[in-house]
């Protein structure tokens, strides 16, 4: 395989999909010609390589294949068609601790998952301090590992299965297990490999760690790749097919302009839980959060040009009134907004069946993450406050970056050292 560590070639995983168990015993049986079952393709002729000392990510929404192909790879299932040539000793963190025997102490599961990969006891205790070391779990480790907490439980697998030092490293979401520290000990680990050239496939929702980490980028829907390329390029077609704006049949994107029912919000995952409430003198009829590309979008590249607008009708007339927006952290903090009266904008009197569309332009400096957007329509009537229809936590916003720094925005520093004597 020369310096291609991973080949997948033409594979498909076919799974046969029956009504009732009886029609499954009957097809097996022979009792029966009549065709009992649907067929659903988890993965459609799956081709790609992955070359020794690439970090290659694998993207797509829910049910597009990715774990599947990861499962394949490392074994634990068959292809039904295809093939996949390996070219290296695989260290896998899929479902973290699957190998452990649950009445085993946990220094018993050190050396029996070592084993099942391959070393021999005294490769094992060559490596037993870095692991022990690497999970910190104390004295838990000479007690089964059914008495453990599930963050012991987890810390002690991912010890286990990082500091086996493989080839080639295959992780599907598993940096984000146990407390903050501990996943701030994963990532260093995990770009430990990165510098030492090991190659690594990784499956993660999490594109700030795609686009950060990856060298290139395999993208999936529906058990077929779409393509592969650039973290960036594709990540933008990722944030397309997200929201429907990607022909599957190959005939390209969608026409952004026109959305499928006329409005911009259609293309949003609401929050059930959204906390609506106003005095019905005005209604949000629609809002979006547009890219620097003019694509509705709820994915936004840190350091890029976005605009957040808000469609309002107004069911009476109202003077100056204020649109607003806000950006909370998922703990529910305000982190940051403004509104058309800070920015001073006049607005004047707004009359009854009037639509504005107000547009907040700006660069996105918060850091990589995931964001809750609040927008509402607001005023002042005898010197007291109004909220005339106020949308709070409506949807997620996910600020994509491949640099974070400390806080909760990048003041896009320009740093240089030198030496002066």
């Amino acid at each position: 395989m020369n310096d291609v560590a991973i080949s997948v070639c033409d594979v498909t995983k076919l799974y046969k999909l029956y009504d009732k168990p009886s029609d499954r015993l009957k097809e097996s049986l022979g009792l029966t010609r009549k065709k009992k079952y649907k067929e659903h393709y988890a993965l459609h002729n799956l081709s790609f390589d992955i070359k020794k000392g690439e970090c290659v990510g694998i993207i797509g929404t829910n049910g597009a294949g990715k774990s599947t192909i990861l499962k394949i790879i490392t074994g634990v299932l068959n292809p039904t068609e295809g093939e996949v040539k390996i070219d290296g000793r695989i260290s896998a963190l899929l479902e973290l601790g699957a190998g452990f025997n649950m009445e085993y102490t946990g220094i018993e599961n050190i050396y029996l998952n070592g084993t099942m990969i391959g070393f021999s006891k005294e490769e094992i205790d060559k490596k037993l301090d870095a692991i022990l070391s690497f999970a910190d779990i104390g004295d838990f480790v000479n007690q089964p590992v059914k008495t453990y907490s599930s963050g012991m439980f987890v810390r002690l697998a991912f010890a286990v299965a990082i500091n086996i030092e493989p080839e080639i490293l295959i992780v599907d979401e598993a940096l984000s297990v146990g407390d903050v520290f501990f996943q701030a000990k994963c990532y260093k680990k995990f770009e430990e490999f990165k510098q030492q050239g090991k190659t690594i496939l990784f499956v993660s929702h999490d594109l700030s760690s795609i686009s950060k980490y990856c060298d290139r980028v395999v993208l999936l829907n529906k058990g077929k790749k779409v393509d592969e390329g650039s973290p960036k390029e594709m990540v933008g077609l990722y944030k397309r097919i997200l929201l429907n704006h990607y022909d599957e049949d190959g005939e390209g994107e969608k026409n952004l302009s026109k959305q499928d029912d006329d409005t911009w919000k259609s293309n949003y995952k609401i929050n059930p839980d959204v906390d609506e409430y106003g005095d019905g003198t005005a209604t949000i009829v629609d809002f979006a959060v547009v890219d620097e590309d003019g694509v509705v979008t709820n994915s936004i590249e840190k350091g890029t040009k976005f605009t957040i607008k808000s469609k309002v009708r107004f069911e009476q007339d109202i003077d100056s009134p204020i649109f607003t927006y806000t950006f909370k952290n998922i703990q529910g903090t305000a982190i940051t907004g403004t509104n058309t009266m800070y920015e001073k904008v006049n607005i004047g009197m707004a009359k009854k069946g009037e639509v504005y569309v107000a547009s907040f332009e700006q660069v996105m400096n918060l850091q990589g993450g995931e964001y809750l957007l609040s927008i509402s329509c607001t005023g002042y009537s005898g010197g007291e406050f109004k909220a005339h229809h106020r949308l709070y936590d409506v949807i997620n916003i996910t600020v994509v970056s491949d640099k974070n720094t400390v806080g909760f925005y990048d003041m896009f520093s320009e740093a240089s050292a030198e030496k002066i004597n």
